[in-house]
């Protein structure tokens, strides 16, 4: 039985992890240029980390607590059904979201370009290319109603979007950190560094279209905290499970557990990598996935 305490750091966690979308708003609006590079090793480093803690740390443990209940062939068939659930389950999601709206898309330079450049930088690209008559979307000087409208709509599906991705991420940060607060440590970081670009590409549409930073945050925001919903209704089927027998069933969280390792996988494969060659040069991308696996094997080996 988990104790109030154990209960209250996963929840903790789960809440940071979600509120990093905050922190991606904030770098929007104060950091005149995103640093691409850092970019990409921080999502490999993510990448990295949920990576080899799926397979090292969470699938493993889900398969040991299944095979002590139904045996070992079973165990392992119960647990590879939990881990392609798992993917199957946000595999869904992602086809639910247009790609236009969807956080998990890699977008083109051209889609991102606010995101990356300063006011003057466009005005100065605008006017190098003969394009003056080019719209630019900007909070002082709005290209038209039309193009606000567009840009706010983005803004808003992308949150939507980004809301729906972040609840299970949210269930499943909660569940590893229940289990393992290191472990959830670890995985609440990764998860912050994913939300921080997605923090950003929910409040730059929405500012150049209302001129508002109080309004582009708040969305922002609101998106990550579907992380701590996740956690909420796990810790809610937790209490259902376990109200009568005091005990959680080893095979309902050796299922979870599976899951859980599904969808992390599928975020890092097909989220973070993507996300991060897509900003990198060379094999930032690789170093930042290598860099990721081995800070987490040192500190699993450590602790």
């Amino acid at each position: 039985m988990f104790s109030d305490h154990d209960v209250l750091i996963a929840l903790g966690i789960t809440l940071l992890a979600g509120l990093a979308t905050g922190i991606g708003s904030i770098l929007a609006f104060f950091v005149k240029r995103t640093n691409y590079r850092f970019l990409s090793v921080a999502m490999g480093f993510s990448a990295g980390v949920m990576l080899y803690v799926s397979f090292i740390e969470i699938f493993p443990k889900g398969l040991e607590a299944l095979s002590a209940v139904y045996g070992e062939t079973r165990g392992q068939w119960a647990i590879a059904a939990s881990f392609f659930g798992g993917m199957l389950l946000i595999g869904l999601i992602d086809n639910l979201i247009p790609a236009a709206e969807n956080p998990h898309e890699t977008h083109s330079a051209a889609e991102s370009a606010l995101l990356y450049e300063t006011r003057t930088d466009r005005e100065k690209n605008g006017e190098a290319d003969g394009a003056k008559n080019t719209p630019k979307f900007t909070p002082e000087n709005p290209a038209s109603s039309h193009g606000q409208q567009s840009l706010l709509r983005m803004g808003l599906f992308t949150a939507l979007a980004i809301a729906i991705h972040n609840f299970p991420e949210g269930l499943a940060t909660f569940l590893v950190a229940l289990e393992d607060p290191t472990l959830g440590v670890a995985i609440g970081v990764a998860i912050a560094l994913h939300n921080i670009p997605e923090g950003i590409s929910v409040s730059v549409p929405i500012y150049y279209a209302t001129g508002n930073r109080k309004k582009a945050l708040l969305y922002s925001a609101l998106s990550g905290l579907a992380e701590p919903l996740g956690a909420g209704v796990a810790y809610l089927m937790l209490r259902l499970f376990v109200a009568d027998s005091g005990v959680f069933p080893p095979q309902l969280m050796g299922l979870m557990f599976g899951g859980v390792a599904g969808i992390m996988v599928y975020i890092s494969l097909d989220g973070l990598l993507p996300t991060s060659r897509a900003y990198g040069k060379g094999h930032d991308s690789l170093f930042g996935l290598v860099g990721g696996m081995l800070v987490m094997a040192i500190s699993l080996l450590l602790l």
